[in-house]
């Protein structure tokens, strides 16, 4: 995730647009299809794609809005050129199968949506306003003419699962359910400064750093993580060039995307969700940026709200792009089984 937080600076009216092609129908049901949506959130318009599966005419479908990651991250999921994993395309697919229509766009930053309303001044683009824009996205999916209002769902991946927990217990109506992907489950720069640590102590363990040279560099992310929540500049004079550069990112024009995004505690917003709430926390054991130990906290937070299952569920060898070494470009069979789980009735 931290690699590309860097980047991560960088609501409500449906509208019709236009339908692609139709796929081969059953007789008497309605054959699946993609169609261009197009919202507005803070005088921005947002473009995303509804996949509506096959069904009956006139028949009421669940809905899951998908959430992507960190970063500029597109409606398919990918952070074209460099990354291309169709995270969300392929999560569409899966719940499509599950005859669940999907709803996914292009945030801020990305795609046809672009920086819209921040473009002059991007500086102003915070976490909050990655929120709203997402609530306009689940009145949007809310208000289509397929889609079931009460049995709506919201699936986030990464940055995105924190963004849908926020959204399952502020918007209206509440979602059915949730699924927690890879989640992450606490603050900003926690999260930060555990990567980095990791990443520092198997740097020692293959003879890059000594054993004192760990302990200063680690002291020196620890501080650097201090100075920012206190709004002071980041000493990097301990940190080598790539993590200076990385604090440095994380000041001037993304300061406060930053800031805002490092003040929520995921465990803490379990609390407004409403009791019942059908949740899916995945955590993969390959899954380096997310470790599943990260997942504790919130895990228990929703307990304490009474969420609903399949809860917790760990999958094994799956890193955070949700493959296995047996499937490394589409997502892991235990992927697939626990968001079946999920859309089980």
């Amino acid at each position: 995730m931290f690699r590309h937080l860097a980047a991560a600076v960088m609501a409500l009216t449906a509208v019709t647009t236009v339908t692609t092609a139709p796929a081969a129908a059953t007789p008497g049901l309605v054959p699946a299809a993609d169609r261009e949506v197009v919202f507005t959130a803070d005088g921005t318009t947002a473009y995303g794609t509804l996949h509506v599966p096959e069904h009956r005419a006139g028949q009421r479908l669940r809905a899951a809005l998908l959430l992507p990651g960190s970063g500029p991250t597109d409606r398919d999921g990918n952070q074209p050129p460099a990354s291309s994993p169709d995270t969300l395309a392929q999560l569409a697919d899966a719940l499509g199968g599950e005859a669940i229509a999907t709803l996914r766009f292009d945030k801020y930053g990305t795609g046809r949506t672009g920086l819209g309303a921040y473009r002059d001044h991007p500086e102003e683009l915070d976490y909050p306003a990655f929120v709203r824009q997402a609530q306009a996205a689940y009145a949007s999916l809310r208000d289509q003419p397929e889609t079931d209002p009460h049995e709506l769902l919201v699936v986030g991946h990464s940055e995105g699962a924190m963004t849908g927990l926020v959204l399952g217990g502020t918007v209206r109506p509440r979602p059915a359910g949730l699924a927690l992907l890879q989640p992450q489950a606490i603050r900003l720069l926690d999260l930060v400064a555990l990567q980095l640590k990791a990443q520092i102590a198997e740097a020692t363990r293959q003879g890059q750093f000594t054993p004192e040279q760990q302990r200063t560099v680690n002291a020196a992310v620890d501080a650097a993580v201090t100075s920012l929540r206190g709004h002071r500049p980041v000493d990097t004079t301990d940190l080598s060039p790539a993590l200076a550069q990385l604090f440095e990112a994380f000041q001037g024009p993304n300061a406060r995307f930053v800031e805002s995004d490092d003040a929520v505690y995921p465990p803490d917003t379990a609390a407004a969700l409403r009791p019942g709430t059908k949740v899916l926390l995945t955590c993969g054991t390959n899954d380096a940026q997310v470790p599943c130990a990260t997942t504790n906290a919130l895990t228990k937070a929703l307990r304490h709200a009474r969420a609903g299952g399949p809860g917790r569920v760990t999958l094994p060898a799956v890193d955070h792009l949700m493959h296995d070494p047996d499937h490394p470009h589409t997502l892991a069979p235990p992927v697939l089984d626990a968001l079946h789980r999920l859309a089980r009735r």
